[in-house]
């Protein structure tokens, strides 16, 4: 029966994913021919069955990379098996990205093929200078050296970097869902990318456990299935929440559902509904049955594997349609726009209405990736102290609300009208920047979340790393010790204010929404890196003496008002062509914005400042209680004999000098 399964599985997972591609062009109307340029029947049928194996071929290789660094261990043979399957779906990738390109191409210049030089020459040009057959270019190579990675790399590390890579194939394939300029650009994207990262890692993950049914024995292939379950959970929600949002955007409300866009949209859900029951029934059940040692539990475990293989097959196929399905909710660039503002032009979306206090909290500007990141930060953290209160082991109840305190802040930064005014305003960006930098960091590294799961997380003993060995031997690496340096993160906290905002970089991260999700990945990382070297709770290889720590702390945060002063006394605009280009008609200046900009660096970033210092000097007088706590224990222990050693060596130097 496994071996049956293991062949009636991705059998029927192609073959259904295939027909309901093809029922849903048929159904939605993107196979139909198109009025003017139409590329021929083989292209517009073709092109979406070759996206599906891109997105099989993605998922089998993004999915057993993952499997591998967290379930599954050297010692094992499942382990090279899981690799070498990895190997097999890069290469599946690779050709089927370059097939995509290739029809990709034939569609968008509706060119006859040929063997000629203008026909070479021609695809030569779409593929170095259009900007789609640069993105399909670019994750046909980086599929290929994944391919080549896969069957060369065997060390637990590397494997993740290898995994990192495969991610960022499907970078440019999110870029490509939604029209740059349009409304809700960076949602989409944000959407699109969660959605194919997180569909990738659950099919491709539950593909590899199939693979593996030979190789794993019954209680190995238990503990593999329930950290499996334990990742598929996770997926489970993302791609519910990401599919969500996308769905929104392109429907724009509920009476369009009934469209055969909307139907489309009705059966990839319903499809979602049946697998969250299937992955219910799994972890509720069947592993429990199996573990147990249940008559024909691994039967039946098998079968419904095949059945869920087979509606996701469904879901995969149908969203293979969908992006073939002219929307309801049309993607009109802003350019498209003949009323568009300058403010349209440049970011897509309407100018907001004048900013105001009030504004900070009723306007709201979601991205999902951090509302994501935020409550599964907050359900992990307060999960891991009630494993510990379970057991019988206290946690203060001062680092839970100080850590979730600083996820709601985070939260609120990157969702709240901060987030909204930041492209418009220089000195809301700015407000923002302090926010990551020094308000977040000083609640989150106090909440001590290193200490929390290396306490909490399971150890694990078969040679596979989970989120606990992961995590400690992430931060007791040569370049942790090195960046965790209270000297290398002072300097890392200043320096990269300068190099960011007088560089390239800032335009990016302005500009670009995945230089803005990069932009405040580094401020908080950098931010938090200078807190925990001031005050953190966590290990770290080096921790200077206190009052080494205050001078340090005074030093950057010199450097740091300095920074604002040069702003609020700058008369020229580090990003005119955006800022001084919007053609707001409320708000002061693009450059009385950029020095009250400067003010907010120097006199609001301050207000951290005070309290670290504050947290530094309670750290000293505490640190000094318990080492005269410790010298009188000592003493009481000891009968004073460290000080009566001392009088005797006194009077027998005094002896002699008589």
């Amino acid at each position: 029966m496994p071996r049956l399964v293991r062949l009636v599985g991705p059998a029927a997972l192609l073959l259904v994913a295939l027909l309901a591609t093809l029922a849903g062009l048929a159904y939605g109307g993107g196979s139909a021919a198109q009025l003017l340029a139409d590329p021929g029947p083989v292209v517009r049928w073709g092109l979406p069955a070759a996206k599906l194996l891109v997105n099989l071929g993605a998922a089998g290789t993004i999915g057993a990379l993952v499997l591998t660094a967290f379930a599954l261990s050297p010692r094992e043979r499942e382990f090279n098996t899981a690799l070498d399957f990895a190997a097999a779906s890069a290469a599946v990738f690779t050709v089927a990205a370059a097939l995509t390109g290739f029809l990709t191409f034939l569609q968008v210049t509706n060119v006859s093929l040929s063997f000629d030089d203008r026909f070479s020459a021609t695809m030569g040009q779409f593929f170095s200078q259009i900007e789609i057959g640069q993105a399909w270019l670019g994750t046909s190579l980086i599929a290929a050296g994944v391919t080549v990675l896969c069957f060369a790399v065997r060390n637990q590390t590397a494997i993740v970097f290898v995994a990192v890579l495969a991610v960022a194939a499907l970078v440019p394939m999110a870029l490509q869902g939604h029209s740059a300029g349009a409304a809700g650009h960076d949602a989409a994207i944000t959407a699109l990318g969660l959605h194919l990262l997180f569909a990738a890692v659950w099919l491709g993950g539950l593909l590899t456990v199939v693979v593996l049914r030979d190789r794993l024995g019954a209680a190995r292939l238990d503990l593999v299935l329930s950290r499996y379950s334990t990742v598929a959970v996770v997926c489970f929600i993302v791609v519910a929440a990401s599919g969500y949002v996308s769905a929104e955007l392109r429907l724009g409300s509920l009476d369009r559902l009934l469209s055969p866009y909307g139907v489309l949209v009705l059966v990839k859900v319903a499809a979602l509904i049946v697998l969250g029951g299937f992955g219910a029934i799994q972890r509720r059940f069947v592993i429990g049955r199996m573990t147990a040692g249940t008559r024909n539990s691994g039967r039946w475990f098998w079968w419904l594997v095949t059945a869920e293989l087979a509606f996701m097959g469904l879901a995969s196929g149908v969203a293979a349609a969908l992006a073939k399905t002219a929307p309801p909710v049309a993607q009109v660039t802003a350019d498209e726009i003949p009323t568009a503002t300058p403010a349209q032009l440049l970011t897509g979306e309407p100018l907001p209405p004048e900013l105001t206090f009030s504004r900070y909290f009723t306007e709201w500007n979601v991205d999902l990736a951090w509302v994501l990141f935020c409550a599964f930060g907050i359900f992990f953290y307060l999960a891991g102290v009630r494993r510990l209160r379970r057991r019988g082991d206290a946690w203060p109840l001062h680092r839970t609300i100080f850590w979730v305190l600083g996820m709601l802040a985070l939260f609120y930064i990157t969702n709240g009208g901060v987030n909204v005014y930041g492209k418009y305003l220089f000195s809301t960006h700015m407000l923002a920047h302090m926010a990551l930098t020094m308000l977040v960091p000083v609640l989150l590294v106090p909440g001590a979340p290193v200490t929390l799961a290396a306490r909490a997380i399971r150890k694990r003993h078969d040679g596979s790393r989970g989120s606990r060995e992961w995590i400690l031997l992430a931060v007791h690496s040569r370049f942790a010790g090195f960046v965790s340096h209270p000297i290398v993160a002072a300097v890392i906290f200043a320096g990269s204010l300068w190099i960011f905002y007088y560089s390239a970089l800032f335009s990016w991260a302005t500009t670009d929404h995945i230089g803005h999700e990069w932009m405040v990945v580094h401020f908080l990382i950098t931010g938090y890196l200078f807190v925990q070297s001031l005050i953190g709770i966590d290990p770290v290889p080096y921790r200077l003496p206190h009052a080494f720590r205050l001078l340090l702390l005074l030093g950057t945060m010199a450097f740091h008002a300095f920074f604002g002063v040069a702003l609020m006394t700058g008369t020229g605009l580090l990003l005119a062509d955006w800022y001084g280009a919007m053609g707001r008609a409320w708000g002061p200046s693009a450059i009385a914005d950029q020095q009250a900009g400067g003010g907010i660096a120097w006199s609001i970033g301050e207000i951290p400042t005070i309290a670290l210092a504050i947290a530094v000097v309670i750290q000293w007088s505490r640190g000094d209680e318990k080492e005269s706590r410790r010298r009188d224990r000592n003493e009481d222990r000891t009968g004073d004999a460290e000080l009566e050693a001392y009088n005797a060596r006194l009077a027998r130097l005094a002896a002699h000098d008589r």
